[in-house]
């Protein structure tokens, strides 16, 4: 993929973010979430290139939203596999709350992982602890060897993890540890991504999500030197049955990056939509509306800011 490539994807992330970020904090996390959708597909669907969403929000019968298997793109050009997720955080979005992202992951055709939207147990971590970290270890063990990596004590430690029923058992013995927890309503891709920046104060993300979410974050990951773990947890019959038929068979191999994104020629974008630690929102102010945006490419390790200033009554 060209260089230049990135500069045509952020402008999908872009469009889709500022879809969304309309419906910040009125409630309609549907409404947000078709919005960046629509908008997202949109833009994909003028660039030159042949893409083909590998892992997204469903099935073709589950559309609007980009569907596994959609094909976009004008049809010429680099031919790319796609996962996104036009609305990270539909839930933020609605309330008004951080880290909601508009993002996608983008690799030559065959390099990113090919699975259903189902849940995925997920581990990450940033750079200075490449290596310490095993998703079948105890928690306990995981957390002793970040801390060492990066010259903490474990109460010094910070470990984000969605607030859900299932995760009560890992959060008492994050609790326990006397490790510092960061619970997240929504959005692990922000949580994920901020193990590798400093200054978001984030050491270590656990627990389980979305699978094209921990592509994503894998992904970024890769770009920036971290590591991310993660294994499909299949819950019922029919989601072995589709597993089984996208060619995965083991249900409890462990998936590491170069498992879910071989190469290192991808990119991983996102926008933000509302304020979170490595993004600022959307802002509007007239027929002005302003972006902030990540690009990582994978290939060189290029972390790339990017502020955006749109003219709304032109697009």
């Amino acid at each position: 993929m060209d260089r230049n490539f990135s500069m045509e994807l952020v402008r999908v992330t872009e469009a889709a973010a500022l879809a969304a970020g309309r419906w910040m904090g009125r409630g309609k996390k549907d409404e947000a979430d078709e919005a960046a959708t629509q908008a997202m597909r949109d833009m994909f669907n003028s660039i030159h290139m042949r893409g083909t969403v590998v892992i997204g929000e469903g099935e073709m019968d589950e559309a609007p939203m980009l569907y596994i298997g959609e094909q976009l793109g004008i049809g010429d050009g680099p031919e790319v596999d796609i996962a996104v997720d036009p609305l990270e955080g539909t839930n933020i979005v609605a309330a008004g709350t951080w880290n909601a992202l508009a993002t996608i992951a983008v690799a030559e055709h065959g390099n990113l992982l090919h699975a259903p939207d189902m849940y995925m147990e997920k581990i990450a971590v940033g750079p200075e602890s490449v290596g310490e970290i095993d998703i079948n270890a105890p928690v306990i063990d995981n957390l002793t060897a970040v801390a060492k990596a990066k010259n903490k004590n474990i109460e010094d430690l910070v470990v984000a993890i969605l607030d859900r029923e299932r995760h009560k058992k890992m959060i008492q013995e994050i609790r326990d540890s006397g490790a510092r927890i960061k619970l997240m309503q929504d959005g692990d891709v922000a949580a994920a991504i901020n193990t590798a920046f400093e200054n978001t104060g984030v050491d270590i993300m656990l627990g389980s999500g979305g699978a094209p979410e921990g592509v994503l974050a894998a992904t970024a990951l890769k770009s920036l030197g971290g590591e991310f773990q993660g294994k499909l947890l299949p819950h019922t019959e029919e989601e072995k049955i589709r597993l089984k038929k996208m060619g995965i068979n083991d249900f409890n191999k462990v998936l590491l990056m170069d498992d879910i994104v071989k190469g290192d020629d991808a990119y991983f974008v996102a926008t933000g939509v509302t304020n979170g630690e490595l993004l600022r929102g959307v802002q509007y102010k007239g027929n002005v509306g302003t972006t902030h945006s990540v690009v990582i490419r994978a290939k060189t390790g290029t972390v790339r800011f990017i502020e955006g200033q749109h003219g709304l009554n032109k697009k």
